[in-house]
């Protein structure tokens, strides 16, 4: 490698040693991928040539109870399929059963499974709230020797995928990349040009392997990296990938996660998705195509545009208020798709005012008033609605909501739609807290303040 080319390089793995280092970090990030369970990502290594510890799935205690029976060994591991970091050191509520758990015989499975399955795990992800648990992974406890890092990752800092690996696995790889960025290489790969000789041989001198090792792991790689570009995975991760004791080598976790772009491709893998896991709301916003994430304030916003969407729960922060989630109607919304919108943002009780903010482009402005009216009407709206709209059949929209008599305040200056939402927030707050009910009454139009920011 040219001295050029190692400085890009290096430039470029602190970016991505960045990026891990904020992934716990980040207060809003819209997913778009999918991610399965532990035993799914299994198969999918063994399917592609990448050995595993043997292992079974049970949805029944008496399912893992056979299971270890069929193991054939006193060195049983019963894995909690929740998706969520952490389970091991979490807890079951209620319990002081952790989410990892080991055991010696079917019987002591079998209790174990039954302290699980059906259960609500608690980690550091998940929050008190936790995650259903529908299944156990049943599976040998390995006894590694040396434990490694091993992934192959999308990453826009590369225009494409990047190997990534280590020599210190087993451990948060953010962790690493915080504490030790250099025990971490990245090599980056031309997507049209594949994995090519000289980065396999690469990520073998990364690990330092040595005899028989340097071709299972030149093997492994290959067969990740095809695997990556088969399935259209975000993330391929195996860590550890680990060296027994008997010098065996095995992946013994693997986390993926796929491209939702690619799901009509990907049918077979997409089936496989676990809603269970996934927030409720998420996923009725799913099924009429709104993109909507859960935030932790108080005020609920419905934009079109995530660039809008992103700018309005910034001027909310600015005049002092917090976005109660992000929600992105896009461009083909019905009037039944933004009620829906209504439901979901006002099934959250911390919902204390909601911000519509509309630029009506593809989007018309008549097709939101119409939801906006439906929705106040049927859904016994009674918390305060700010609402800007700009842009395509504005007038009519306007003209819709005065006819309707709906008890909206509507506000065309951005800044100061947002100002007025924060401020009727607060409002709220200090009834609820008083244990007040109010009616708010526009006495006439609200004042149009300067702004910088475009309507």
């Amino acid at each position: 490698m040219s001295i050029g080319a190692s400085i890009l390089t290096s430039f470029y793995a602190q970016r991505v040693g960045r990026q891990f280092l904020a992934r716990t970090s980040l207060n809003v990030q819209q997913t778009r991928h999918l991610q399965v369970h532990e035993n799914i990502a299994y198969t999918l290594l063994k399917s592609a040539g990448i050995p595993t510890p043997p292992f079974g799935v049970a949805k029944t205690p008496d399912e893992a109870a056979k299971i270890a029976a069929d193991l054939g060994t006193k060195d049983i591991v019963l894995k909690a399929q929740v998706l969520a970091g952490g389970r091991g050191i979490g807890h079951f509520k209620g319990t002081n059963v952790s989410g990892v758990v080991m055991c010696e015989t079917s019987e002591e499975a079998k209790i174990l499974a039954g302290n699980m399955i059906g259960k609500l795990l608690i980690t550091k992800q998940t929050g008190e709230a936790g995650k259903i648990c529908n299944s156990v992974m049943v599976t040998t406890r390995m006894f590694p020797r040396k434990e490694y890092y091993m992934a192959v990752m999308l990453e826009t800092s590369f225009d494409g995928p990047v190997v990534i690996v280590s020599k210190q696995g087993g451990v948060n790889i953010e962790d690493i990349a915080a504490t030790n960025p250099e025990a971490i290489t990245y090599i980056p790969v031309n997507i049209m040009e594949g994995l090519t000789v000289d980065q396999v041989n690469q990520v073998v001198a990364a690990l330092d392997m040595k005899g028989e090792g340097k071709k299972i792991t030149a093997k492994i790689i290959c067969n990740l990296y095809e695997l990556f570009v088969e399935k259209e995975a975000l993330l391929l991760e195996i860590n550890p990938f680990s060296l027994d004791l008997c010098g065996e080598y095995f992946a013994l976790d693997c986390k993926c996660s796929f491209d939702d772009s690619s799901e009509f491709r990907q049918k077979e893998l997409f089936s496989l998705r676990d809603w269970s896991q996934e927030d409720p709301n998420e996923v009725q916003a799913a099924k009429f195509n709104l993109n909507y994430i859960a935030l932790t304030g108080n005020i609920g916003c419905m934009v079109n545009g995530a660039g809008l969407a992103m700018a309005t729960m910034d001027l909310i922060k600015l005049n002092g208020g917090m976005p109660a989630n992000f929600l992105d109607v896009g461009g083909t919304a019905t009037a039944e798709t933004v009620k829906e919108a209504f439901k979901i943002i006002l099934s959250d009780p911390r919902v204390e005012a909601i911000f519509v903010n509309i630029f009506g482009g593809i989007m018309r402005c008549d097709i939101i008033a119409q939801g906006i009216i439906t929705a106040t009407k049927d859904l016994n709206v009674t918390v305060p609605i700010v609402v800007r709209l700009q842009g395509t059949n504005v007038d009519i929209a306007h003209q819709m909501i005065k006819e309707a008599k709906l008890k909206v305040i509507s506000v065309d200056d951005f800044s100061s739609a947002a100002k007025s939402a924060v401020k009727l927030a607060l409002i709220v707050k200090a009834a609820n807290s008083m244990n007040l009910d109010i009616v708010f009454t526009a006495k006439g139009t609200v004042p149009k303040e300067t702004s910088n920011m475009s309507k």
